[in-house]
């Protein structure tokens, strides 16, 4: 995060609308700062909140949430002060104050400013699949995925995945390692269902190191160096070149717009 350019994540057990308005509105007050807003919306564990906490430590992002469901406002609470992540809880609050006020608890049930359609429903289990499905922690997901994202770490797969299935569609990443064979079901999958994300390795050096400062690890780490970044992408191209996908270059490009590079694949390809 630089010194003119912040991130926020508006997190929501609903749609998250009224989060992001709430900071857009807010961030109109502090121009020419940028404010890049990531909106993940329908998050119903705490396993959910675990990925997106790991999203806003690895670009010193500060967090916006609207959780009504109590269990997931205190798992919020709790693990992002162990992280030392910068929350703002906008519902808490004020839902808090009511109770007191009016002598009757809430209902703790999101979405009821949204009408529960058909719609509303695909998005939750979309976002419930990219949770289940993360980082090939279930590799059965492969072959339930709308679309597979395949590359090596730090290429955003994680982000990715939660903007997609925002949008609907059910998302399972892999990550490519040299030292680790990938599933087979990754070359079984149609590959017009694969999408591989690939970076220069400067860019890649750049994000690392970041990385490593931010868990509080010398940015020297061989995790970090050229030589085994080079490494690791030249595996990377050769794994996506024997499943015949197509390969997106993530360097410099916000997730929004690759998600917008991958939508218009699926949508027009």
């Amino acid at each position: 995060m630089s010194s003119d350019s912040v991130t926020v994540y508006v997190v929501s057990d609903s749609a998250g609308d009224t989060g992001e308005l709430a900071v857009r509105a807010a961030a109109a007050q502090f121009h020419p700062l940028q404010v890049h807003i990531r909106r993940v919306g329908f998050i119903q564990s705490r396993e959910g909140i675990d990925a997106v906490l790991d999203m806003a430590a690895s670009d010193k992002g500060i967090l916006l949430y609207t959780l009504v469901i109590p269990r997931l406002r205190e798992h919020m609470t709790t693990q992002a002060e162990a992280r030392g992540i910068v929350t703002i809880d906008l519902l808490g609050p004020l839902i808090d104050n009511m109770e007191r006020l009016f002598g009757r608890p809430s209902r703790h049930e999101p979405g009821l400013n949204h009408v529960l359609d058909a719609g509303y429903f695909r998005k939750v289990e979309a976002v419930e699949f990219a949770v289940r499905y993360d980082d090939a922690r279930d590799v059965t997901g492969i072959m339930k995925a709308d679309i597979v994202l395949t590359g090596v770490s730090r290429t955003s797969k994680t982000p990715l995945s939660m903007v997609l299935a925002h949008k609907t569609f059910k998302v399972a990443n892999v990550p490519l390692v040299p030292e680790l064979v990938p599933p087979k079901e990754l070359f079984q999958v149609d590959p017009k269902k694969v999408i591989g994300l690939t970076i220069r390795t400067d860019a890649l050096n750049a994000i690392r190191k970041e990385r490593l400062k931010a868990l509080g690890l010398p940015d020297s780490a061989s995790y970090a160096t050229t030589a085994r970044i080079e490494q690791e992408l030249e595996y990377a191209h050769g794994i996506m070149k024997k499943i015949g996908c197509v390969v997106i270059d993530v360097s410099s490009k916000a997730v929004e717009e690759t998600a917008s590079l991958i939508l218009d694949h699926f949508q027009n390809g």
